[in-house]
């Protein structure tokens, strides 16, 4: 190992469901800065997605998809740390000199950093460089007044991205930052443009330091030290598709090419009746009449508009649907995607 660097730094990249942390790590990860970074994916649910989304075939990209990195899987994050350097020193993945962990949107970060700061094994190759939050500008205030993930999120953060700032009236802007403020005074806020993400600023925070932080953070540390000490944290059965009594993920997936019309009627059912209580839609999708795929992104009442991969990332063609929902039956929504097949089958 000591042909390697032994103090590879770490970003933890966070934000809440639909805020656009995606969309950042591909641009990220397009800088030259970042030629030499790996990538760990957390995903939560039964199918991933992210790994294809991000537009990259790097093999310095791994998935954690067994649940929520903040709950049931740190040891897996320790683990896939370890893993890294050991396929770096056996050449199975290039050299990295620098790690990027995406969490889930759910991800309560307080597990994760402590996990990173207090564990001797990874302390001796690595060191936590920063938090990166991103905060959704046109649903952040709603989402801190009901969701403590986002609240936590924000709370650690070394650098805020506001996203969405261009689709956003200022008076919206203005208060989001300044609840922001109330939250985490001392954060650094940048309302983002992925074309020309400002690297210098996400990176090379130095060694994390909680003691900069509100109160608040240093009280939820000392919590979590006290449950891994206790080992509380490890004592309990996890569904890997639910996040609390009211929360749960589920996937859609048909191999059957869909239409943009039953596509649309769709979504407009979904919106319509439902909207408030899907806290996020992300997918992938064959659409009938085109050779490339097309990437779907919504939350709670907004769709954003499709967006198009320059080809598929496997051999995979079929569309994947990946739902994240507070209070909704996952059979409830399988009848109405059932309606695209059908409308399908009856066209062909």
């Amino acid at each position: 190992m000591s042909s390697f660097p032994n103090n590879i730094s770490i970003s933890v990249l966070t934000g809440f469901l639909g805020s656009g942390k995606t969309t950042i790590l591909t641009s990220l990860i397009k800088q030259k800065q970042m030629a030499n970074a790996a990538i760990i994916i957390n995903e939560f649910g039964e199918v991933g997605l992210d790994h294809d989304l991000i537009e990259t075939t790097d093999e310095n990209v791994i998935e954690l998809q067994n649940g929520c990195i903040c709950c049931s899987i740190q040891g897996d994050l320790k683990t896939t740390l370890l893993n890294l350097i050991k396929k770096m020193e056996k050449g199975i993945i290039s050299p990295f000199n620098h790690v990027i962990i995406e969490t889930t949107g759910l991800a309560d970060p307080v597990p994760i950093i402590h996990t990173l700061m207090t564990s001797l094994d990874l302390q001796r190759i690595y060191s936590l460089d920063g938090v990166i939050t991103v905060v959704d500008s046109i649903n952040g205030d709603t989402t801190f007044n009901t969701h403590e993930e986002a609240i936590k999120q924000t709370a650690f953060a070394d650098v805020i991205i506001l996203s969405k700032t261009d689709i956003t009236n200022k008076e919206t802007v203005n208060f989001l930052i300044k609840r922001i403020r109330n939250i985490n005074p001392k954060v650094d806020v940048i309302k983002s443009n992925k074309k020309n993400l400002p690297v210098a600023k996400l990176l090379g925070l130095n060694d994390y330091n909680p003691q900069n932080k509100d109160w608040k953070v240093r009280k939820w540390l000392e919590i979590e030290k006290i449950k891994s000490s206790n080992h509380l944290s490890n004592h309990h059965e996890h569904d890997v598709n639910r996040h609390g009594d009211n929360i749960e993920t589920f996937a859609m997936v048909t191999s059957i090419p869909v239409s943009m019309t039953s596509l649309n009627f769709f979504l407009e059912i979904l919106m319509s009746q439902m909207g408030e209580d899907i806290l996020r839609i992300k997918g992938i999708l064959n659409i009938k009449g085109k050779s490339c795929p097309a990437v779907i992104h919504g939350v709670q009442h907004i769709f954003h508009p499709l967006e198009w991969l320059e080809k598929w990332p496997s051999n995979d063609r079929k569309s994947r649907l990946v739902f994240i929902t507070k209070n909704i039956n996952k059979n409830t929504i399988d009848d109405f995607f059932k309606i695209i097949g059908e409308n399908e089958l009856n066209k062909g």
